[in-house]
C-alpha cells in the first residue's frame, strides 16, 4: 500500500491531549488547521508547534491566516495585516505620483504583507497559510468581500504573485483559493451551496485567469464548495473534471489540491443527496483532491474526527478510494525546506522592519 496522508484535521484546545496525539499519529493523517481557540500567546503556539512536531516531523501545520478579517492570531505581537482589498485600493490610488506609481506601491505593500505574514507564523512553528485569495471581488458574495484584491483578474494575479513573493522570502509555501471562483455568487458556501450558472468560457475568461497565469507559482490550491452546473453537477472539489481536465490540464497546475472544509454545507451534499464526511472525503479524493479538511469537529468528544479517520480508512481496505503517492510528495513539498528565525531575531532583522514600514 502507497504511503499518502491525506487528511488535515484539528484539535480543540492550547495544547495536544492525549486524543489528538492518537489521531495525529494515524498514518492517514497528514497534518492539522490551527484556530483562534488554539492560541493565547505567542510562547503557547510555539510550544503547541513544537509538540506536534516532536509527534511526527512530517505534519502539515496550517492556518486561515489572510489579513483583515480572517486572521486566527492577533494579538501577543502579530501583526494586524490589512484585507487584501487595502492592497487593490492601493493599486488604483494613482492620483499622487506618476501614471503606475500606485500599482508599483501595491505590489512593494503586498510583498510586504506576504513576508510578514509568513515569518511570523514560521517563528511560531506554523508552516502553511491558506492565502492568498483569489477571488474576483464582484461585488455580490459577502463571504469574499474585502478578502479578495480586485474586481480585476490581473490587478488580482499581479497582487497576489506580490503576496507569494513574500511568503517565499519567508520560507512558506502559498495556496491559491477557491478555484475556480467564489466572488461572483451570493451563497455563503458554510451554510448553502452556492450556484453559478456562468459558462466555462466566461469563469475561464474572468475568475480562473489568476490560476492560468500563476500556475507556475501556486504550490497548492483550495477548490469552491461551489457548483457550476454548465461545466458539471458537482462542486468543484468533488469534480475531475473541474481539477483534472481544467485545472491539471488546461491550467497546467502541478501542485497540492486541498478540498476545502468538508464540515461545511456545501460539501455535505452530492448528488441532491447528503453525505457523510467520509463519502466526501472519498468523492474528493477520486475527484483528484490531494489532501482533504475537516474542520471544528475535534470539539467536545471528537466523535466527526473519529469517524472520518475510522470512515477512510475502511474506504482504502475496500478499494473506494487509491492512495497516491504523488500526492503524499505534494504534501511534504508544502512543508518549509529551511529553519527559521526565533521572533526575537525575527523582530530586529532589518528585512521585517522594513516590511512593516511597507504595510497599507
Amino acid at each position: 500500500m502507497s504511503q499518502h496522508a491525506p487528511l488535515i484535521i484539528d484539535i480543540s484546545g492550547t495544547t495536544l491531549s492525549q486524543l489528538d496525539r492518537h489521531r495525529l499519529k494515524h498514518p492517514l493523517v497528514g497534518g492539522l488547521i490551527l484556530f483562534a481557540r488554539n492560541f493565547s500567546d505567542l510562547a503557547q503556539l510555539m510550544a503547541l508547534c513544537r509538540s506536534i512536531k516532536k509527534l511526527r516531523p512530517d505534519l502539515l501545520i496550517c492556518v486561515d491566516h489572510e489579513g483583515g478579517r480572517v486572521q486566527r492570531f492577533k494579538t501577543d505581537g502579530f501583526t494586524h495585516l490589512p484585507p487584501m482589498r487595502a492592497l487593490g485600493q492601493l493599486w488604483r490610488d494613482d492620483g499622487r505620483g506618476a501614471a503606475g506609481s500606485g500599482a508599483l506601491q501595491a505590489c512593494a505593500a503586498a510583498t510586504a504583507c506576504g513576508y510578514v505574514l509568513g515569518a511570523e507564523l514560521r517563528a511560531c512553528g506554523v508552516d502553511l497559510s491558506f492565502t492568498p485569495v483569489l477571488d474576483l471581488d464582484w461585488g455580490a458574495s459577502g463571504v469574499i468581500g474585502d478578502r479578495a484584491f480586485d474586481a480585476d483578474a490581473r490587478v488580482v494575479s499581479v497582487l497576489a504573485q506580490s503576496v507569494m513573493h513574500g511568503l517565499l522570502q519567508s520560507g512558506m509555501a502559498n495556496c491559491g483559493k477557491h478555484f475556480p471562483g467564489h466572488g461572483f455568487v451570493k451563497a455563503d458556501s458554510h451554510t448553502n451551496i452556492p450556484v453559478d450558472r456562468r459558462s466555462l468560457k466566461a469563469i475561464l475568461a474572468d475568475d480562473a485567469a489568476p490560476y492560468r497565469w500563476l500556475a507556475a507559482s501556486l504550490a497548492s490550491v483550495m477548490p469552491a464548495h461551489v457548483i457550476y452546473p454548465k461545466v458539471d453537477a458537482q462542486p468543484a472539489g468533488f469534480s475531475a473534471r473541474w481539477l483534472g481536465d481544467v485545472l491539471r490540464g488546461q491550467l497546467r497546475f502541478g501542485g497540492a489540491v486541498f478540498s476545502d472544509d468538508l464540515s461545511m454545507a456545501g460539501a455535505r451534499v452530492i448528488d441532491g443527496q447528503p453525505v457523510s464526511t467520509t463519502q466526501a472525503a472519498v468523492a474528493a479524493l477520486n475527484a483528484g483532491c490531494d489532501l482533504v479538511l475537516l474542520c471544528n469537529q475535534s470539539l467536545g468528544d471528537g466523535a466527526g474526527v473519529d469517524a472520518l479517520i475510522d470512515g477512510l480508512t475502511e474506504a482504502l481496505l475496500k478499494g473506494q478510494w487509491q492512495a497516491s503517492d504523488a500526492s503524499e510528495h505534494r504534501r511534504l513539498d508544502l512543508l518549509p525546506r529551511a529553519s527559521a528565525p526565533s521572533w526575537d531575531e525575527l523582530m530586529v532583522q532589518p528585512r521585517y522592519m522594513q516590511a512593516l514600514d511597507l504595510l497599507p
